[in-house]
């Protein structure tokens, strides 16, 4: 199949890479010259474990390019994938779809033959209609018909989303754009992988459905995490028993500083959003929104508090500010409001991240960049474990007491054991032990 995506960023280049891994010519488009030219020369504008790799065989292979034209590329396309930023509209929290609808009107222009135009961007209900008014009405001899394609992938692990997902959803509404998708997902069908064949209307409120649910769950173990805290429970001890029910799982049952990233924030608050707007207001999203928004500033709390409620001078080092690990998505991350609270309370934070840096400068622009744990952690008066990432899951907690100038550490994700912390010399606090 002969495809063509709109837009190279997280979602754009996962999927054009690993449609061309499945066999099919893929070809990648983008506004930005900087963009191409780098992805020309191998350059992998994000961080995702795998993607620089499968993206050099598949271009070698000659399955995959990118380009500025998307005219061309419009053209010769049997499915044409939209895949550009949805952001969060300012003033009313719902998805800005500006960018959705600029691209269908490119693509009217372009269109040729029978082409299916697939929506992967994550929009509201009814968007897929709108985008079918939108090229009906540039083009009104075009020839094509419109699909819904969420796509559900984790940063840090989306090539295997992709590649074994969980499901597959399509919402569409003729046979022969069920074909052609039928045609672009062969190899996951082979697999058994299951599709999901559906309506418009209905593909749309999946993909907001499932990731409000995942930002409730979150938010449900947090709320009892702090319950944890007054009654002596454990945390840990309570989600592993919640989640051998198999009606519950044991996935985002992890407490921490509250969801951050690319989705949960904007497709909470586009479904709470979604809701008022047909009178049918979801009061459970609502309440979580508020209530991941008040997590923060309790972690922050925690943190002061364990300093004595006094930062003014104190030497702070932080492990992790992206909003998960493997990823260098820095897109409302915890950090971004616990760090500029402790920097604003007068400490001196000291930084480490694997991936963080490159956009963390500019978004955090008054701490210290370090590589090392051990080195942010020398004279510190408290370390603070904001992202899980592998690479701080087996310090030598000895070394870092020893290392810092009161050996106090704050884990927001309950990477340790308090025993050996406290035995390891820390002023150790945790979430919901």
């Amino acid at each position: 199949m002969q495809l063509t995506m709109i837009g190279t960023g997280y979602v754009g280049l996962v999927s054009g890479v690993c449609f061309s891994d499945f066999g099919h010519d893929v070809t990648c488009v983008d506004k930005l010259s900087e963009k191409i030219a780098a992805l020309h020369k191998g350059e992998v504008p994000i961080y995702e474990p795998g993607l620089e790799d499968m993206m050099a065989k598949n271009v070698a292979n000659g399955r995959l390019q990118f380009t500025l034209d998307l005219n061309d590329a419009v053209g010769s396309a049997d499915a044409v994938f939209i895949a550009v930023g949805t952001p969060t509209r300012r003033g009313d929290g719902h998805a800005d779809l500006t960018y959705v609808y600029d691209a269908a009107r490119e693509i009217a222009r372009a269109l040729k033959d029978y082409t299916v135009i697939v929506t992967k961007s994550t929009v509201p209900v009814g968007t897929n209609r709108e985008v079918e008014r939108v090229i009906r009405a540039e083009n009104p001899d075009a020839d094509f018909d419109v699909c819904s394609n969420p796509e559900f992938l984790r940063e840090g692990a989306a090539i295997e989303d992709f590649m074994r997902p969980d499901r597959v959803v399509v919402g569409l509404e003729s046979e022969q754009a069920k074909d052609v998708m039928a045609k672009i997902y062969r190899p996951l069908a082979l697999r058994e992988a299951p599709i999901v064949y559906t309506d418009l209307e209905s593909a749309e409120m999946i993909k907001y459905a499932a990731n409000a649910f995942l930002a409730t769950k979150i938010t449900f173990i947090n709320e009892i995490a702090n319950l944890c805290e007054k009654v002596g429970a454990d945390i840990q001890s309570v989600a592993k028993g919640m989640g051998m029910d198999n009606r519950i799982g044991g996935k985002f049952l992890h407490a921490g500083p509250g969801y951050g990233g690319s989705c949960f924030p904007k497709d909470t608050k586009a479904l709470a959003r979604i809701g008022q707007e047909h009178a049918s207001p979801i009061k459970i999203i609502e309440t979580v929104i508020t209530i991941n928004d008040e997590r923060k500033r309790q972690m922050i709390d925690k943190i002061m508090h364990l300093c004595g409620d006094k930062m003014k001078g104190k030497k702070i080092a932080i492990l992790g500010v992206t909003f998960k690990p493997n990823t260098d998505d820095m897109r409302d991350s915890p950090s971004l409001t616990i760090v500029p609270a402790l920097v604003g309370a007068g400490a001196d934070v000291y930084v480490v991240d694997p991936q963080g840096r490159k956009e963390g400068e500019e978004m955090l622009p008054t701490v210290t960049w370090i590589e090392d744990p051990y080195v942010a952690a020398t004279n510190a008066d408290a370390i603070v474990v904001l992202t899980e990432w592998n690479e701080f899951r087996a310090l030598d907690l000895k070394r870092i007491a020893d290392e810092m100038k009161t050996p106090k550490m704050a884990d927001l994700r309950n990477i340790y054991d308090p025993r050996e912390a406290k035995e390891a010399g820390l002023d150790y606090v945790s979430i919901g032990r």
